[in-house]
């Protein structure tokens, strides 16, 4: 899968689905290619005088990031409100990235199957 096909996955296939696992990989490809989106519509739609067009992206995605950022906190084992400690001022964000680089839990786990063993 190239890196687009993981963020199309996540706002076609799984847009508001919070429950299930998501691998490192489908979780920092959606968030790259988020971030490419973002700066690329920031930067178009600010030379022409229309930002707010880039607040609508920014708020159409809102629900697939928080879903596929709880499913990546299923994964390593973890309730989706750990995303929440990014809220914490510097050491949360911080320590959310950490969880949300740290590789899964191997087999099945409370939320799910492993999202490896279903693409080997």
């Amino acid at each position: 899968m190239g890196f687009f096909d993981w963020y199309l996955k996540c706002v076609k296939q799984h847009y508001a689905d919070f429950e299930g696992r998501a691998r490192r990989q489908e979780y920092w490809m959606f968030t790259l290619v988020n971030i490419i989106i973002s700066v690329v519509l920031v930067g178009i739609f600010s030379a022409i005088k229309l930002p707010f067009v880039a607040n609508l992206y920014s708020l159409a995605v809102l629900v697939p990031s928080i879903a596929v950022g709880v499913r990546r906190m299923h994964d390593i084992g973890k309730s989706g409100w750990w995303l929440l400690i990014a809220l914490i001022p510097l050491i949360g964000a911080i320590w959310a990235i950490v969880l949300l680089a740290t590789e899964g839990n191997k087999g099945s786990n409370q939320y799910g199957a492993d999202p490896k063993d279903a693409t080997a």
